[in-house]
Parts: structure tokens; sequence; C-alpha cells
């Protein structure tokens, strides 16, 4: 994601929408730049940096990353990701054209299930790695990263003749993470909701705001997402409620962590996975993400089967990088690649994440490197915008490789 930080000016050239009018919806107007149903109570909180994600200002931080990490570790925290957009797939091949656009086999997704997928390209590429939410038998939701996928499954649905109706939908979720998401949670909804299973969904009802709450996020911790319905109508109402439910709690805003994530080994779609790079490549096997055996055909199923065959020529890892600290990614620490060469100066790859981990005192990152220089213990030469510094391959995730935390 590219860092941005408009002028005040830039941001309130359109004034704050009365809580009595109901503007037309950005999903309706698709302008180039939109704003989050949640952007002007997340302004009001302070953000200090934005970027640009699905064509939208997205909180990066609030004034300080650092804070914000332990707020995230030790307590709870409030998330506008109304950029998270969502596609909708609904109709009486919504579950085959479904199966179809992902390599997970879907037949292991019940109603009322969550499933991270990859949504790929005929080259195996990676187009999209949304949430699934599987909200009725025939109805499916995608809840994006940063790519336009609406475009591409209206391609496919209108080329392969599926009897699907494709559409971005007017939800909009925000993320509730950290160890007492729990206790917020039972606050507003009570201990039925809470008790969701991990990557599970409930549907439920709030001072009548019709909402969806799936326990999931991009946190590695304990979290909840709250997607409302009507949000362009409601998605004031739903933030304050949220916010005094978690204010006792010691909730803070913050934008997405992606200290945590990374050491988390999560992906973020534009650095870490494009359309250049498959789910093998990091790590994402047939076993899990991939299922090369199932039946049933999908998009790319071909070329990841000619891959796998072949055998991989690179891959992601995790890596530990010396010298002074990187920062913490939401700095603008990665605008760009870090090249990565081995001992003998050659050229093996880029680091397409890093940062410093506070918790662990050094700096970590994940890099997409050639195969031979994938084993543990690995050393490399970093190439930084500044300086040369040495590095090793190492375990990742870096932190609960199990996933122990956000199951807890």
């Amino acid at each position: 994601m590219t860092d941005v930080l408009p002028t005040r000016a830039a941001v309130e050239l359109v004034p704050e929408p009365s809580s009595t009018v109901v503007t037309n919806p950005g999903i309706l107007l698709y302008p180039r730049l939109r704003k989050s149903p949640y952007f002007w109570k997340s302004r009001a909180h302070g953000v200090a940096m934005y970027s640009v994600y699905n064509h939208t200002y997205h909180p990066r931080h609030y004034g300080d990353p650092i804070a914000e990490y332990w707020a995230l570790l030790e307590d709870v925290t409030l998330w506008d990701v109304g950029v998270e957009r969502q596609i909708e797939i609904v109709g009486p091949d919504a579950f085959a054209f479904t199966n179809m656009l992902v390599p997970r086999d879907l037949n292991r997704c019940a109603v009322g299930q969550c499933k991270y997928v990859f949504v790929t390209a005929p080259d195996g590429g990676i187009v999209n790695d949304p949430v699934l939410l599987r909200v009725e038998e025939d109805r499916f939701w995608l809840s994006l990263a940063d790519s336009d996928v609406g475009l591409w499954a209206t391609g496919l649905a209108h080329a392969g003749g599926w009897d699907v109706r494709v559409r971005e939908i007017d939800v909009a979720p925000v993320q509730v993470q950290g160890p007492k998401a729990k206790a917020v949670v039972t606050d507003l909804f009570g201990s039925d909701v809470a008790e969701i299973p991990y990557y599970h969904l409930r549907h439920a009802v709030i001072d009548g705001m019709e909402v969806v709450v799936s326990r999931t996020g991009y946190s590695a911790e304990i979290g909840y997402e709250i997607y409302l319905r009507d949000a362009v109508r409601n998605a004031g109402r739903l933030w304050d409620r949220v916010w005094e439910a978690g204010r006792p709690h010691g909730m803070r805003p913050i934008g997405p962590c992606h200290m945590r994530r990374i050491e988390g080994g999560m992906l973020a779609y534009g650095c870490d996975i494009t359309l250049d790079t498959n789910p093998l490549e990091v790590g994402y096997d047939y076993t899990w993400m991939v299922d090369l055996d199932q039946e049933a055909d999908f998009v790319g199923k071909d070329a990841l089967i000619r891959a796998k065959a072949r055998g991989l020529t690179r891959s992601m890892v995790g890596v530990e990088i010396g010298g002074a600290r990187l920062g913490t990614f939401n700095d603008g620490s990665m605008i760009e690649p870090f090249t990565v060469r081995n001992e003998a100066g050659e050229f093996v790859g880029t680091v397409t994440s890093a940062c410093w981990s506070p918790r662990l005192e050094r700096n970590i990152g994940l890099a997409m490197v050639a195969t031979p220089s994938t084993p543990i213990g690995t050393t490399l030469q970093v190439i930084t915008t500044d300086d040369v510094r040495d590095g090793v391959v190492v375990e990742k995730p870096f932190v609960d490789p199990s996933k122990q935390t956000p199951k807890g």
C-alpha cells in the first residue's frame, strides 16, 4: 500500500454528513477515491496517516504505531476496515461458481463458516486473498483485499453463463481485536455470539441494526469482525455503540498493525502476494488452501498442478535483518522491496514486508527468495535503500507458529 498523508483541506472538501441525511453511497458512485462509511468516526479520533486501499482512504495509524501495537497485544482495539469491500455472489449457481473461483474445496465450508481463500488467475497467480463468508446456502460474501475482484468475478460469470448475481453490497466491517475483544463482544451481543468458533459467523441485531459477526481479523490476536448491513446509513451509530462498549475495557482505535501481522506471518496483497506469485510459492500447498485433488475444476488448477510437478524455483521465507531499527512498516519503511543477495553477491530475491518487532526486539520480515536460499539458517545480504545488512532465514511465523492465540 502507498502511504499518503492528505492535507486537512483535501480530506474535508465534503462536509461531514448529518446523521439525518443519507448521501448517495459510494458503492453506487464509484468515485476514484472513496471514504469508508466509518471515515468521519475514525477521523474524529485523530488519524495521523492514511493509505489508499481498494480506492478508499484507509487509516494507517493514529500517531503512535508502537502504542497501538501494545494496545493490540494487551487490551482491545477498534479498526475502521470499511475498505474491505464486500462482493456478494448469490443465485442458483452460487456454490458451483464460487467453488470454481477459489482453489479451496468449498464442500468443506458449511453455512455459517468463513474461509481464508485465494482467488487465482489462469496461470495460478493470486488475484486477491479475501475472507469468504458463507452467509446462506447460496449466498457468499468475499471480504476483499486490495484488488478489483468484482470486475473479475462479473466477467467470469458472464463468460461462463453462470446463473448468479455478482455485485458490491452496502456492507462494511469494523474489527474488534485484542485479548479483551471477547469481553467487548459479550457486552454488545451476549455470550452466545462471543463464543463463535474460530472462522465462523453469526447473524445478529444490535439497536435495530442487522449485522454479521465473524470470529476473524487481520491481527493474529483474538478478534471479531462486525459486518454492518445498510452501512452507509448506520455506520456512525454502530461505531459509537462499539466504542461505548469498548471504553470500559480500555479500547483504542488503531490502524492495521503490520508489525503484528508480520510476526504472525500474515500476507499483505500488493507486497507479499500479487498476480506474479502463486499460492505454492507462499507456502499454501494443496493440502490446505489449494486442493489439487478435488474433483471440481477451478481457475488456475491446471497451471498449479504443473507448477507442483516442476517444483518451486522460489519460496516465501522468514528473515531476520541486522542493523538499525527498520521502523513500524506503517511509516513507509518498505515503500520499495529490499533486494536480497546470497553470500556470493548474487541476486536471489526481495524482502516484501519488514519491520522492527517491539516484542522480539529485532528486525523481521518476509522475503521471496530462490529455492537454494530457503533453508533455515541460510545467511543473506539485504540491500536496503540506505545500506547493506546481514540477514538470515528463520522459521515463520515468528510468534505463535501454531496460531493458538486467535483461536483462544
